[in-house]
């Protein structure tokens, strides 16, 4: 093969200011790993990010000319990874889908221009397909066979085997941040979710199945980045307390000072003072919570197998150590007015900084879509980003449903502005853009 050019395509989140680009701005750090599997394999690899890149897709397509184009990307995404497939494709590159959308909703990318999607982390099969080896072997692999696709068996993926990632374009490219940490590197420790909250599908990637590396790879890893902030991807990094003790007895003994962002759970938090303290001591400065609920209903009805109570504690320990807690919560399509004034009230007593609230979204290719389908009011996947409203509310039409939710936001956004958060925002245009969605949406 002369042509041996691998574009890797992460798309662009939307193409309006409704989203949050330029506050969160996540390393494409699945690209990164297929970069060093391809370059240690003899291939040429190029990443295109959509959410850094000024140069438009198109260009660099042609100005790359690869043999073959990998584009990743989450529900939201799903227009645009079709598209630079399509155009992809159009230029006789081979096209190859993966991430963790397709993952868990695969036949969606079922199109004539798509050769070969993914549903498996196991990113070695990307060389097999390159090389035209054992396809019928190659882990999760579906293959478009013109007339029909072929799904090979997909099987959980070690998370072990993972190679260091290429983070060339990461330093090439120093916007990515978690809020006023910026640059902040990328960090995975696990694949999956060892718990089962309903309204999430997180717990179904990797088939199921809970893979963790080992921590003192781990460490190894964070020593070598060049980057002070540090963010643990993995969907809850707060797990298993021996571990978490390993953790910090090697960030200790290497003498490695960075700041931290991770995942994890009220429940956990609220019965681990101690090592919360011992974190924030090597540097925890984030810990991202999903609170969810105000109230114990919601919480068991979403199977979070955690209280009100547990809540609470969380955000009272994390206050006491001087770590800062995003809240995570959801307004439920049940909800009545004073259910989003309770979310309000809720924050305000526990005196929590930060907040981060999500509209309830039945995710594609699950029991919830299901039960959700026949109150559907779109389809188009670029809703799928929790601040759309996807599905008809229970007790209020979706105009009024969205002047509750702005409202809600809009007074964490006044009430962070007047503490002095978040000051790297335009707060003026955040807040003109709230006020202006107020009454916009839905009918």
């Amino acid at each position: 093969m002369d042509n041996r050019k691998v574009l890797l395509v992460h798309p662009e989140i939307s193409r309006t200011k409704y989203n949050f680009a330029g506050i969160i701005d996540n390393e494409p750090l699945e690209l990164e790993y297929i970069c060093t599997v391809l370059k240690d394999a003899g291939y040429e690899p190029y990443i295109w990010d959509g959410q850094v890149e000024e140069q438009p897709f198109v260009k660099r397509l042609a100005e790359v000319s690869p043999h073959a184009v990998y584009v990743c990307g989450r529900t939201r995404q799903e227009n645009f990874m079709k598209e630079y497939c399509r155009a992809a494709k159009d230029i006789g590159c081979i096209t190859m889908v993966g991430g963790l959308h397709a993952q868990h909703n695969y036949k969606r990318f079922y199109e004539s221009y798509i050769d070969f999607v993914f549903r498996s982390f196991d990113i070695y099969g990307i060389v097999d397909v390159l090389e035209n080896k054992a396809l019928a072997a190659v882990n999760g692999l579906c293959i478009n066979r013109g007339n029909r696709w072929v799904e090979n068996e997909a099987a959980p993926f070690d998370i072990k085997r993972l190679p260091r990632p290429d983070r060339s374009y990461f330093y090439a490219h120093p916007r990515y941040r978690y809020l006023e940490l910026q640059p902040c590197a990328h960090v995975r420790t696990a694949y999956c979710c060892p718990y089962k909250c309903k309204f999430c599908y997180r717990n179904r990637l990797n088939c199921g199945t809970y893979s963790a590396r080992d921590i003192a790879d781990v460490v190894d890893e964070i020593a070598s980045i060049e980057c002070e902030n540090i963010y643990f991807i993995d969907d809850d990094f707060l797990f298993g307390e021996k571990r978490l003790e390993e953790f910090i007895r090697l960030v200790k003994e290497r003498g490695i000072h960075k700041k931290y962002v991770c995942y994890g759970r009220a429940d956990f938090i609220s019965k681990h003072r101690d090592l919360m303290e011992r974190l924030k001591e090597i540097g925890f400065y984030y810990v991202l919570v999903g609170l969810e609920a105000a109230d114990d209903k919601h919480l068991y009805r979403y199977n979070k197998k955690s209280d009100l109570y547990a809540n609470s504690a969380a955000v009272e320990i994390l206050n006491d150590l001087g770590i800062n807690a995003m809240g995570m919560f959801i307004v439920d399509l049940d909800f009545k007015a004073r259910d989003f004034r309770d979310i309000a009230k809720w924050v305000r007593k526990h005196k929590l900084k930060h907040a981060a609230i999500s509209i309830y979204t039945p995710e594609m290719n699950s029991e919830l879509y299901d039960e959700y389908r026949s109150r559907l009011i779109t389809r188009d996947p670029s809703h799928w980003d929790y601040l759309h409203v996807v599905a008809k509310p229970a007790h209020m039409s979706v105009r009024r449903y969205y002047m509750h939710y702005h409202i809600l936001i809009g007074g964490l956004f006044l009430r962070a502005w007047r503490q002095g958060i978040y000051d790297f925002i335009d707060y003026k245009f955040f807040i003109g853009s709230i006020v202006k969605n107020m009454f916009r949406f839905g009918g």
